[in-house]
């Protein structure tokens, strides 16, 4: 068993986390501004520590209405990502991608579409990890969820237990005509952070 805690891995990871979050967002960035086919920027990503408890006070409250994206991750690593807008934005990105074909409702064929938005998200950090590590790193198909935030918290909150109160989590700050404020995070088991940091040099036998 690893003797590993997210306290212990906290001072030495952040500044990885911080690259992590900078080469992600701006992969996605790249990538959205393609999809979209119009101009994107972004501001540097804020990566925070903070009890599991306390994120849905960060999202705008836990009755707040978001669009969520859950993968797993397997190969080298293991575990799984969450991915956030708030439920306004995700009709946002959809309305850029689909045109006037898009409603509000979020019906399947919009579903579909935030489903290819959140690939190309989650993709561009998982990549920026994968290339960081040089890990092989495989998601699976995202499962979307569009519902309060203490309803979608509660699908990954087992994961998180078994890790303790403590999560970290990615803030990247995107913007077309509107700011499209992000939330990811990334849930691997301590084996896999005891991998990620040996990959990296942070950490040693």
């Amino acid at each position: 068993m690893s003797d590993l805690t997210m306290e212990s891995l906290s001072t030495q990871y952040f500044d990885v986390l911080k690259e992590l979050g900078n080469i992600g967002a701006g992969n996605a960035t790249t990538a959205l501004a393609s999809l979209l086919q119009c101009k994107v920027d972004m501001k540097v990503p804020q990566v925070k520590m903070l009890d599991f408890k306390d994120v849905g006070a960060l999202l705008g409250g836990e009755e707040q209405e978001m669009a969520g994206a859950f993968l797993a991750v397997e190969g080298d690593i293991t575990g799984s990502i969450l991915f956030l807008v708030k439920k306004d934005i995700a009709v946002h990105l959809v309305k850029k991608l689909m045109g006037d074909m898009a409603s509000d409702e979020m019906g399947e064929m919009e579903r579909s579409a935030f489903k290819e938005i959140s690939n190309i998200i989650t993709g561009s950090y998982l990549n920026a990890l994968s290339s960081l590590t040089n890990l092989c790193i495989y998601p699976s198909i995202p499962d979307l969820a569009i519902d309060m935030a203490g309803a979608i918290l509660s699908v990954p909150a087992i994961e998180f237990g078994i890790m303790g109160d403590k999560i970290i989590l990615i803030q990247s700050q995107i913007s077309d005509e509107i700011e499209i404020d992000g939330f990811f995070i990334m849930i691997p088991d301590m084996e896999s952070y005891e991998r990620i940091l040996r990959a990296l040099g942070v950490m040693v036998d």
